[in-house]
């Protein structure tokens, strides 16, 4: 912080960025943002991330937060925020699908969008003159960014861009979600006032009415397990998004309640903590998991979103089940307006300790179910072995592949000081590769990244950029999993992994140039009986097929390597796995692409449900989940 009471514009946003802790700044520039970042390069610590497009700039920003946010570097003063520039409307319109993702699942950016000059709008408004990105709609830009953001500024006058870049970033950080800056210009190099002290999150105050609200939202809760028993918890995104994952932990310690997660929520804590049981993930949950959910005598979501990926049809309310999110609690058929989570947590866990007593409810509800006459393993430890490891068929398939690397995952995972440590941070695109993954057993908290509700296809390729850099003094390698359609949304972004010396490793599940999800969710009679039908696949659900392994020679050199590989049976992945496991090997001096070549039939077991209930009985379940 500078002792001088003034400096410009483009230096006041500079020195916020490096307050918040922001080592790095994504996006692709333009003329008009061309000011700033020679400004924030010659006065801050924050470095420039020049990506191939804007989508991937703000995928980048969107992961980079994620992970800070979640990780203890935020201790040293670090607000786990994102930054990202563009210019105006070209760049920002590119940009808006990445903003509109963070906004939807609580992720905090910043969006800065270099604007014309203030002169450049006069002329507009005066002789109709457009220059570059211009339109006829000054306010353009502005108006669609406030559907996305808690605050959108556009910034004209010199003298009020302190205010509105203060007033944009204390939103972003109370709210956790996204926030736009408009900087015309001629505003750069002008005069302000310095900045002020530090920024800080502004909490909604707590009164006595409140309070009562928490109270008897905490005896409902209790009210529900007197009622019903056997409770079982379901962690969701707010965990995460909040910083919460302490004291779910310590929930779950103290009153040893089994419990499960959402696919947003995985890894929120260790899934290597007692009690864990699975990801629940509504009819596309591993059938296992589903059938001891369901069993238990009553669900207590906390911080759980209402989503498709996260429910597939079933349903989070009723008698027998309690939710706390969206800053209120339902039980049954009460709701409790007003009750932030971050109370709601250890109230919840005083009061069930102080009704029940410590550890209470250490009960396997796998063995319970299994003794009930269920059809699942015997116990939560059997579960978790059959997601892990061979026997493997030749071939890879959907399934056998996460469970080969699951037992990938769980070779390289060693302790320190106690806790499970792991090399790799899973990033995980949408569609079958969600779901897929989704019965990985992260061993480390925070270790696994996806976008479950936005659901951007191709997300994962850019996102891996702020995973890396985010995880970088912790040396942090990205996996990740995307399908091959959405790989070729993105796959540009490898270029930049190359260029910054990211060592990613991009699994490409090649169903051979198939838009599987797609054709599942529309026709799914197409997989009923896992051989070719005579009514075809939809047409539109067919791509290009690429040689991904090939890009590694497109975007690599000597200098800057990159390799590529085509797999297709399991041996094949050993041997690949073995070298990526040995940090002496040259494949693991940059990025790794890996075409993973599955049959276009195959399909992650987890989605049989969708077969069963809208294909004729007649003609067999379906080949998904043959990976044994």
């Amino acid at each position: 912080m500078t002792s001088s009471t003034t400096c410009t514009v483009a230096e006041y946003l500079a020195r916020r960025l490096e307050q918040l802790g922001i080592t790095h700044l994504f996006g692709v520039p333009g003329d008009h943002l061309g000011p700033f970042l020679s400004t924030l390069h010659e006065t801050t610590s924050v470095r420039w991330v020049g990506t191939p497009t804007e989508g991937g700039g703000g995928q980048a920003a969107d992961a980079y937060a994620r992970v800070k946010s979640a990780d203890a570097e935020i201790a040293l003063g670090e607000q786990g925020i994102g930054a990202v520039a563009v210019t105006y409307s070209v760049g920002a319109f590119n940009l808006l699908n990445a903003i509109g993702g963070a906004f939807a699942e609580y992720v905090p950016l910043i969006a800065i969008n270099a604007a014309p000059s203030y002169e450049q709008w006069l002329n507009q408004q005066a002789i109709g003159l457009l220059t570059s990105h211009m339109s006829q709609r000054p306010e353009s830009n502005l108006e669609v960014y406030r559907q996305v953001t808690v605050d959108a500024q556009a910034i004209s006058n010199p003298g009020l861009a302190p205010t509105q870049i203060d007033s944009a970033i204390t939103a972003c950080l109370s709210h956790r979600r996204p926030v736009y800056l408009e900087v015309m210009d001629d505003v750069w190099g002008a005069e302000c006032p310095a900045p002020q002290g530090r920024l800080t999150r502004r909490e909604r105050p707590v009164t006595a009415k409140k309070q009562q609200m928490l109270d008897r939202a905490v005896e409902a809760c209790v009210e529900l397990v007197r009622q019903y028993g056997n409770p079982i918890l379901w962690a969701g995104e707010e965990i995460d998004r909040f910083r919460l994952s302490d004291e779910f932990e310590q929930l779950v310690r103290e009153t040893r309640i089994p419990f499960c997660t959402t696919v947003g929520a995985k890894s929120v804590v260790s899934e290597y903590t007692p009690g864990f049981s699975g990801v629940y993930n509504g009819k596309a949950s591993n059938p296992h998991v589903a059938e001891v959910f369901r069993s238990a005598g009553c669900r207590i979501g906390l911080g759980t979103w209402a989503t498709s990926k996260n429910l597939g049809g079933e349903r989070s309310i009723g008698s027998d089940w309690a939710v706390a999110a969206h800053d209120g609690v339902h039980v049954g058929a009460s709701y409790f307006p007003d009750v932030q989570l971050a109370r709601f947590l250890p109230a919840l866990r005083e009061r069930l300790v102080a009704e029940f007593g410590d550890g209470a409810f250490d009960a396997d509800y796998f063995t319970r179910a299994y003794d009930e006459g269920h059809a699942v393993p015997d116990s939560t430890h059997a579960y978790l072995a059959s997601q892990t490891g061979g026997p493997y068929p030749e071939s890879l398939t959907y399934d056998s592949l996460f469970r080969h690397l699951n037992a990938f995952l769980e070779a390289q995972t060693s302790e320190s000081a106690g806790e499970p440590r792991n090399p790799f941070t899973v990033v995980c695109d949408a569609a079958f590769a969600l779901i897929g993954s989704m019965n990985l057993r992260m061993a480390e908290r925070a270790s696994y990244v996806a976008q479950n509700s936005w659901l951007s296809i191709g997300y994962s390729v850019g996102a891996a950029t702020g995973v890396e850099i985010g995880r970088s003094r912790a040396g942090k390698r990205a996996m990740v999993f995307v399908g091959d359609g959405s790989f070729q949304e993105t796959c540009q972004e490898m270029s930049t992994h190359v260029r910054m010396g990211l060592r990613p490793v991009v699994f490409v599940l090649d169903n051979e140039a198939f838009y599987g999800i797609e054709q599942m969710l529309v026709h799914p009679c197409y997989y009923q009986d896992g051989t070719p039908r005579s009514d075809g696949a939809d047409f539109y659900n067919e791509l290009h097929p690429w040689r991904y392994e090939k890009l590694a020679d497109v975007f690599g050199s000597t200098k800057h390597p990159m390799h590529g590989f085509a797999i297709r049976r399991h041996e094949e992945l050993t041997t690949l796995l073995d070298r990526i496991a040995d940090p002496h090997d040259a494949i693991n001096e940059g990025p790794v692409v890996v075409r993973v070549q599955l049959e276009r039939h195959d399909y992650p077991e987890a989605l049989k449900y969708k077969i069963a209930e809208n294909c004729p009985p007649d003609a067999g379940a379906g080949s998904g989940g043959s990976g044994r």
